[in-house]
């Protein structure tokens, strides 16, 4: 795998398992032809992004749509509410063990290092002892992804030659700025959704949180998109559903594995019919 220096991106976000969105965009991308020359990802996307980067699209958007539809029985999230409890009790930091999570990455992902996927991957983690943004862009795909995907309060923190990483989320969710910096030209992002949801005042105590991440993800987002450089072209894939409410509880049901299947079919029809306006 060489280091891109010009040419398409597909930019994968965060969101857990709402990435299922981002699997119905690769399908509807790979349909219309459109082969990336690097993948970068965050948290979810980073899985996603791995599993793309592995194979042509065509082949490995097939793929990572067996991978999800596994997950539609067996999401990496199933743990019994008293595992859940004796992993609090024992550890303080995270409800679950990222073992199912390994497991899923071991089965899914056919490269054992980050520089042996067939197309240019990266993905990002937030590095505590530094307070910054950490691209992993060699080494161990496993321990990278599980860095990326370390929801904090969810998973636990991933160790990578002495420092520790949490959620890639927490940095940069949908990291058009490193596709730039590698040379993008043509970037599609993949994402999860919730970007045009309202936003209201919080009236409870999980919507405080909830809302402050979500200003701080949307300002770099929407920064990012507006000021980027001269000659490079973005396409914000549609996730195919109409915008809603932000605040809304089932936003943290991240282990809700049930809406997973009509979640890819909506964003691949989206996909199709918004990479077709474009040539018209």
């Amino acid at each position: 795998m060489d280091d891109p220096k010009s040419g398409r991106a597909w930019v994968l976000g965060g969101g857990g398992l709402r990435g299922a969105a981002e699997v119905g965009m690769a399908r509807a991308l790979a349909a219309s032809g459109l082969q990336p020359d690097f993948v970068v990802g965050t948290s979810v996307g980073s899985i996603n992004g791995a599993v793309l980067a592995s194979a042509p699209v065509v082949q490995s958007a097939v793929t990572l749509t067996k991978m999800w539809d596994t997950m539609t029985v067996h999401s990496v999230f199933q743990e019994s509410m008293l595992s859940r409890l004796r992993n609090l009790v024992d550890h303080w930091t995270h409800l679950h063990s990222n073992e199912p999570l390994r497991q899923l990455i071991d089965r899914w992902v056919p490269f054992e290092n980050i520089e042996d996927a067939l197309i240019h991957f990266e993905c990002v983690a937030a590095c505590i002892e530094t307070s910054s943004e950490h691209w992993f862009t060699e080494g161990s795909v496993i321990e990278a992804i599980l860095a990326s995907c370390a929801l904090p309060g969810v998973l636990p923190p991933v160790e990578v030659d002495g420092r520790h990483y949490i959620d890639g989320g927490v940095v940069n969710s949908i990291p058009i700025s490193r596709a730039i910096e590698l040379g993008a030209e043509e970037i599609y992002v993949l994402h999860v959704g919730h970007i045009d949801d309202e936003l209201v005042v919080p009236r409870h105590p999980w919507d405080v949180a909830m809302v402050s991440f979500e200003i701080a993800r949307r300002h770099r987002f929407n920064n990012e998109v507006a000021q980027h450089r001269e000659g490079v072209t973005i396409h914000v894939m549609p996730t195919g559903r109409p915008p809603g409410r932000y605040n809304d509880l089932s936003k943290l049901r991240y282990w809700d594995a049930e809406p997973i299947r009509a979640t890819i079919a909506a964003a691949q029809l989206a996909g199709l019919e918004y990479l077709e306006a474009l040539v018209d």
